[in-house]
């Protein structure tokens, strides 16, 4: 298996890409033209992007609509629920759409974003940001190579300054 000239699991791919909603409105790119390195195989991407990606060769350029069910799943639950602002710490920067983690009382972590900050309460939702939307995306293979030991070992590529990229 030494030919690396097309996707395959256990390979850093660079892509230029494009991520638009059904409706056309720009929600992603790759910044400046600079790809997004991505490691196959290892859930960096979507699960419908990373499917259409796989067998693909440099230059090849795709069209991928992939449903909610194969991107960040369907929106549940109750939507979002306002917790008070004391419960963050004093210092932390509060956006909308930053992620953050809670243990619940199983000691399980569940994955939150922030929906909207009012004065003294934040509405967070266990939804991601993007549940229930249909992603389309326009992407270009830019590079294929084999990942390293440790990039298959942590299951993402690092950057060429070793800082890691979370998209």
């Amino acid at each position: 298996m030494g030919n690396s000239d097309t996707i395959v699991a256990g390979q850093v791919v660079g892509l230029r890409y494009t991520l638009r909603d059904a409706a056309g409105v720009w929600i992603d790119g790759s910044e400046d033209g600079e790809p997004l390195d991505y490691l196959h195989g290892a859930e960096n991407l979507v699960p419908g992007l990373e499917k259409a990606l796989l067998g693909h060769k440099v230059g090849d350029k795709l069209n991928v609509t992939v449903p909610p069910e194969d991107a960040y799943g369907l929106r549940e639950g109750p939507g979002p629920q306002p917790v008070p602002r004391e419960a963050f710490p004093g210092d932390a920067e509060i956006e909308e759409g930053m992620p953050f983690t809670v243990e619940n009382e199983d000691g399980e972590e569940i994955d939150l974003w922030v929906v909207r900050v009012e004065d003294d309460q934040v509405f967070v939702d266990a939804n991601h940001p993007l549940a229930g939307t249909t992603l389309c995306f326009d992407v270009e293979v830019m590079s294929i190579r084999a990942a390293t030991a440790e990039e298959q070992m942590h299951g993402h590529p690092h950057g060429p300054d070793g800082h890691h990229h979370h998209n």
